[in-house]
C-alpha cells in the first residue's frame, strides 16, 4: 500500500438504501483506516466522500461495487477531489 493520500466522492446506485449501506460502508471504511462521510440522497443513491492512502481507496471502491447483503449495487460512479484538510473520522451524516 501506498503511503500517498487522496480522496475521491463517490455515488452508488442501485437497491442502496434501507438495507444497512451506510453503516456496513461506515464499518468497512474504519477497517481500512479510511476517512471521510456517507449519506442517502434523495434520488435514491448513496453518496461518499472516501479519503486516505490510495490503496485502501482503491479497495474500499471495490467492496462499494459488491456491497453488503441485501443490496443491489448496479454502479458506482468516482471522481477525484482536492481536500483543505483530512476529515476527523469517518461519519454517517444522513
Amino acid at each position: 500500500m501506498s503511503d500517498r493520500y487522496e480522496a475521491v466522492q463517490v455515488r452508488i446506485t442501485g437497491q442502496v438504501q434501507g438495507v444497512g449501506f451506510r453503516v456496513w460502508t461506515r464499518n468497512e471504511a474504519m477497517r481500512l483506516g479510511l476517512k471521510g462521510w456517507v449519506r442517502n440522497e434523495e434520488d435514491g443513491s448513496v453518496a461518499a466522500l472516501i479519503a486516505g492512502p490510495d490503496g485502501a481507496i482503491a479497495a474500499m471502491i471495490e467492496r462499494l461495487r459488491r456491497g453488503p447483503t441485501g443490496a443491489l449495487v448496479s454502479d458506482v460512479e468516482t471522481e477525484a477531489v482536492r481536500l483543505e484538510r483530512m476529515p476527523a473520522d469517518f461519519g454517517i451524516t444522513g
